[in-house]
């Protein structure tokens, strides 16, 4: 007999639900948890499906957060089996979503329903933070969510987000926190010339240069026992007209930091600013602020989940602030303990993306062991 959260994997890949749509998945979602008891409320915004189901009106509040848009598949015919035809081949199931993240959701599904099922007289809530926009620009998914709920003080005390957090096998790491991430878009000022001309241009590759150097070589800070030092990263650069006589009269570079808790997005920006300043560089740039590092250090949810990852796998876990962002940056500053746990993120965003099936079979034990661990 096929497992219920290996069915409800390939029924959710089966929607193409390619951000920011969600073909259907959350509907599929709401008919499993509403006949459990759950209060089903629609928070669409825009073009964004979101949904917010919970079972109980009393504390502590368990939330399992987690998004149903999937990256657009890339060219299909590259592609062993059909990315939105969910395919089970050697073990696993293929499919675009696999890993990231509707393997997760299923199995959060079929761990509710087994643990409700089992303690029909739970102490606490359960909820459901779903949405439609987390692979895409996150304006109008959780962060909307997570606002609603703090103006009626609706808190969430303890959330796991199912993002594929392991590396080798399901348990190894769970993230326990995640770097802040700041985005700065910069255009330097020049003079447009011919190259044979350089007294009447002005440069701006050149006059920038000595200023992208020290950026590159700065230490903005050390990190700390839970995160890895500050880093700067140029990530696209343009400039010129694409003609080999002709100096740009403009410079477009794009830069992020993933930063550590030892320094805060105001900071960076103070301090890069002042050495664009330094080199004399004649700029403008728009920051783009992408959420807050944050950490869950220790608490009831960290033990649970290392000790149902140890009762159901014989693993101990590592716990992790690497990698990039999740939705946990929206839903930690509310005061909740956030952890992301889900299955091997080999494949993700991937072609041919894929995921054991006895990983999921196995990840919804875990997932049912925390809920028994801290609502039973």
């Amino acid at each position: 007999m096929t497992h219920k959260t290996i069915e409800l994997t390939k029924a959710l890949i089966n929607r193409r639900s390619v951000t920011p749509e969600d073909a259907g998945c959350q509907d599929l979602m709401a008919d499993i948890l509403e006949p459990l008891g759950f209060t089903i409320e629609d928070m669409t915004f825009d073009d964004t499906k979101n949904i917010w189901a919970r079972k109980g009106t009393e504390d502590p509040v368990f939330c399992f957060a987690g998004h149903t848009d999937v990256v657009p598949s890339g060219p299909e015919d590259a592609w062993q089996t059909p990315p939105f035809e969910a395919t089970e081949k050697d073990g696993f199931i293929h499919g675009r979503g696999a890993a990231d993240m509707k393997g997760s959701l299923a199995a959060m599904l079929v761990a509710t329903e087994n643990f409700v099922k089992a303690n029909p007289n739970h102490k606490g809530s359960i909820a459901f933070l779903i949405t439609s926009d987390e692979e895409g620009p996150f304006i109008n998914g959780t962060t909307r969510v997570i606002d609603t709920l703090e103006a009626r003080n609706e808190k969430i005390t303890w959330c796991l987000v199912g993002e594929p957090s392991s590396t080798e096998e399901l348990g190894d790491i769970v993230k326990n926190g995640r770097r802040g991430s700041l985005t700065g878009n910069l255009t330097v000022k020049g003079i447009q010339g011919h190259v044979a001309y350089p007294h009447l241009a002005k440069n701006p590759i050149h006059t920038s240069a000595a200023a992208f150097a020290e950026l590159a070589n700065t230490v903005w800070d050390e990190g700390n026992a839970s995160f890895p030092p500050t880093s700067f990263q140029i990530s696209n650069i343009n400039g010129g007209t694409g003609a080999g006589n002709v100096i740009p009269g403009e410079l477009n570079v794009c830069f992020n930091f993933r930063f550590s808790t030892e320094v805060t997005d105001q900071e960076l920006i103070e301090r890069c600013t002042a050495i664009l300043d330094a080199h004399k560089v004649e700029y403008e740039v728009k920051w783009t602020f992408n959420g807050q590092p944050f950490l869950t250090d220790s608490g009831n949810l960290v033990e649970a989940t290392q000790q149902a990852i140890a009762h159901c796998t014989g693993r101990e876990t590592t716990l992790s602030t690497a990698g990039g962002t999740s939705d946990g940056r929206f839903i930690a500053p509310t005061g909740a303990q956030v952890i992301e746990l889900g299955p091997v993120n080999a494949t993700i965003h991937k072609i041919d993306e894929c995921v054991k099936m006895s990983d999921l079979e196995c990840l919804t034990d875990v997932y049912q062991d925390i809920l028994q661990r801290l609502l039973r």
